[in-house]
């Protein structure tokens, strides 16, 4: 299977510490964690992904996920991920996450080069102490 992504959330999973908007966002991102830490591939997708889905549950009113700005983070996202992959990223794009790549792109976020899809991110101050810890407590961990 595949993971179907959103820009922004290639770097969302670089912190991911099982906090989030609610119990069920927090057990399907465990889920996809988990998934993801066991290689499997991600499908980069333009607006909401797997990791959006408890969001557009009937009973959640007026989901983020479709906003203007979350759609602008995607767009940084990649662009900021590419220019440190070396190679471009866009949506279609498949790409396989290892260790190599989560390291760089971790020592990345970690000096604030990739952060641009997270100013006024409400998750900013969390993901910074994550990254601050040496990501102490990540639930995407690929051996």
């Amino acid at each position: 299977m595949t993971i179907r992504l959103r820009g922004h959330h290639l770097l969302c999973l670089l912190t991911y510490v099982g906090k989030g908007y609610s119990t069920a966002f927090v057990a399907n991102y465990d889920r996809l964690a988990q998934r993801l830490s066991g290689g499997e591939p991600v499908e980069l997708v333009a607006g909401p992904d797997d990791i959006c889905a408890p969001l557009l549950a009937p009973a959640c009113e007026a989901p983020h996920c479709l906003n203007d700005s979350v759609i602008a983070r995607d767009s940084a996202a990649l662009e900021d991920i590419s220019e440190t992959l070396g190679r471009p990223l866009a949506v279609g794009d498949r790409l396989k996450l290892d260790s190599a790549t989560l390291a760089s792109l971790r020592a990345a976020f970690r000096v604030g080069r990739i952060r641009r899809a997270c100013v006024d991110c409400q998750w900013h101050s969390l993901c910074t102490g994550v990254a601050i810890s040496g990501y102490a407590g990540v639930r995407v961990n690929i051996i």
